[in-house]
């Protein structure tokens, strides 16, 4: 059987090898050379998308700042498709499957690239998808679990990684251990109103695309997020590389404003990465907040 994906980067890269591994026909598509990685044979790299044609499924791994441009210019097989970037558009404030005209499903949740491709245990979501489809990107390694939560998984996967630059910023700043921990825990409730104002159920920020991302990107510089958040509170610029955090913290604090959600942290991250902010005033601006209860 014969899947395609779109994207050649870190995540897009790393789930051809596994999928490859598993015994899978994978067409693997790049605008220019493919992220290095030791492919299996049953994976082909292609610049054309009509290599992906007949293909059971198509996941999309471009950035999520590019999703809107690139299905513009680009006509996609006829085929299920999958969309992977964990991100708000910084434009208009839409999630990956409001971009899409077709129908789609999410995979998202907590997994590094490269612990995939190593063929490391890790758990996904997958929002939309029925069965067979779940049975079909799963593999011995690779678990996935199905949500009909297409909004709260998006909203999970995009938010956490404005967390995660909260977070990566107070442990830059020395600000200590107790510091990302209060971050973490309160910017997991911003999620969650957010989340649930935008559409989604409450109930799916406790599961893997919630939580579970949450927990993983907050506490490993292996996250980009984090690791940009980090050369913030150090006083460094950006790190460079894809991070989405970066566009999607002023969409989502633009999308509280909008919903009358409270989200200081998110407010907090988004004036950080605009240069309206130090990463100390922010800080202090989130301390010095009237006192309230849990």
């Amino acid at each position: 059987m014969k899947i395609g994906i779109i994207g050649a980067g870190a995540f897009g890269s790393a789930l051809a090898v596994a999928y490859g591994q598993k015994g899978l026909e994978v067409a693997l598509w790049a605008r220019a050379n493919p992220y290095a990685r030791d492919y299996p044979a049953s994976v082909s790299h292609h610049s054309d998308l009509t290599a992906l044609a007949g293909a059971a499924a198509i996941l999309l791994v471009v950035p999520a700042q590019q999703t809107a441009a690139f299905l513009a210019k680009n006509t996609l097989p006829d085929a299920p498709l999958v969309l992977c970037a964990k991100g708000i558009d910084a434009r208009t404030g839409r999630l990956q499957n409001q971009i899409v005209a077709r129908p789609a499903s999410i995979l998202t949740g907590p997994g590094f690239a490269d612990e995939i491709a190593a063929g490391l245990p890790t758990a996904l979501t997958l929002a939309g998808g029925n069965a067979a489809q779940q049975a079909l990107l799963s593999t011995p390694r690779l678990r996935l679990y199905r949500s009909d939560d297409l909004i709260g998984a998006q909203a999970g996967g995009a938010l956490k990684n404005v967390i995660a630059l909260a977070c990566g910023m107070a442990i830059g700043a020395g600000l200590g251990e107790s510091a990302r921990a209060a971050l973490l825990t309160r910017g997991f409730a911003e999620m969650q109103r957010l989340g649930v104002a935008l559409g989604g159920k409450a109930e799916t920020f406790q599961g893997l695309s919630g939580l579970g991302d949450l927990a993983l990107t907050c506490a490993s510089a292996q996250s980009r997020n984090f690791a940009q958040g980090l050369a913030f509170g150090q006083g460094n610029g950006q790190t460079g590389g894809t991070v989405e955090g970066l566009a999607t913290a002023k969409a989502a604090a633009d999308l509280a404003e909008k919903f009358r959600v409270e989200a200081p942290i998110t407010a907090a991250v988004a004036a950080v990465v605009s240069g309206n902010a130090t990463v100390e005033t922010a800080m202090h601006t989130l301390l010095a907040r009237p006192l309230k209860e849990e």
